[in-house]
């Protein structure tokens, strides 16, 4: 049976009936494109969806969607899926990869091939393109940083999402564009943050020694914030921080997805060398082909950052998203479809 979309049409109205149409999306059968897509189609409407492969769209099997072959490093593939659009939706990106030219290929060059795409095929569109906190970097204070802080990335990942950013910036005066940056998602289908639901639901979660404070977003109130940004919420030509408006401190957040779903845990603080150790092993699994491996040099050098904190309020009311998910009530939710869908026990 078919899971219902997480954001219902009727609650994201007002944004839908706004939407310039056609409508194009890339990263749509990943995490959060997938609730995107199920979100339009319940609302009747048909988007473009790019895909490696139609016979394997993963979370969007069997949805009324128009497929549209190829990859971000097929320029005419692009065109064909944004050619006369209203809104294109660029979410896909590498968020894995053995070196930084394979993260650069995936980010920065991906994204310059949607933006060359839309100049000759879609130059009236809106583009609302996902980047990511990494863009900009950690904050040394909880109060985190704000979408007109100095980027300073300090992973290749990073480096490689705020240059795709560069790419979206040099877009002509025609088309509309704003960029968003969420932080940490989680919820229903995600892998990432799986590991610490997993991690708790095996009563052992390991985190980096020392004080640190972590924004997070519910992927429900992500889909809601593409959707406002593509109503034209926001603006155009501007960067919007996500998450909620408060941080937590990482060692409470693990205490409240625990207390979610009904399990205990022990916390236990790990020092800086052995996460860099393992992220040295994890990188070397990676150029040996095994790319499914979570932890790596880029990924431990984001884990042991001060804090993984963004200022999101004026960004949030630019949007007019009103309410934002608290993480007790989106931990019980992601534990309720692990659980229905046997991840975890």
């Amino acid at each position: 049976m078919r899971d219902e979309a997480l954001v219902r049409p009727d609650a994201a109205r007002a944004w839908l009936d706004r939407l310039a149409r056609p409508i194009a999306i890339t990263g749509g059968t990943g995490f959060v494109g997938s609730h995107l897509v199920e979100t339009l189609v319940a609302a009747r409407i048909r988007p473009r969806v790019l895909v490696r492969n139609p016979e394997k769209p993963r979370w969007i099997a069997g949805l009324g969607v128009t497929w549209v072959p190829g990859s971000l490093d097929d320029l005419e593939a692009l065109r064909t899926l944004v050619s006369g659009a209203g809104t294109v939706i660029h979410l896909a990106g590498v968020v894995r990869a053995p070196s930084a030219s394979g993260f650069d290929r995936g980010n920065r060059a991906g994204t310059a091939n949607v933006v060359r795409a839309i100049e000759d095929a879609a130059p009236e569109a809106r583009l609302v393109h996902v980047s990511s906190l990494a863009a900009v970097g950690p904050s040394e204070t909880i109060e985190g940083v704000a979408p007109g802080t100095e980027p300073h990335p300090i992973s290749a990942y990073g480096r490689s999402k705020l240059a795709a950013e560069q790419e979206v910036r040099k877009l002509g005066s025609g088309v509309s564009w704003i960029i968003l940056r969420p932080p940490a998602i989680y919820g229903p289908r995600d892998t990432d943050v799986f590991q610490f639901f997993r991690l708790a639901a095996d009563h052992f979660v390991p985190v980096p020694k020392g004080e640190r404070w972590i924004t997070v977003a519910y992927v429900a109130d992500v889909v809601r914030a593409v959707l406002a940004a593509a109503a034209g919420a926001g603006g155009a030509g501007q960067i919007m921080h996500l998450g909620e408006p408060d941080p937590y401190r990482l060692q409470a957040l693990i205490r409240l997805l625990a207390d979610a779903g009904g399990v205990r845990a022990a916390i236990v603080p790990v020092p800086a060398a052995i996460l860099k150790t393992a992220g040295v092993l994890g990188s070397g699994l990676h150029r040996l082909g095994f790319h499914r491996v979570a932890m790596t040099r880029d990924k431990a050098r984001e884990l042991l950052a001060r804090h993984w904190t963004s200022d999101t309020t004026e960004s949030l009311q630019a949007l007019e998203l009103g309410t934002w998910t608290a993480f007790p009530e989106g931990a019980r939710e992601a534990w309720t479809w692990y659980r229905k869908h046997r991840w975890l026990r």
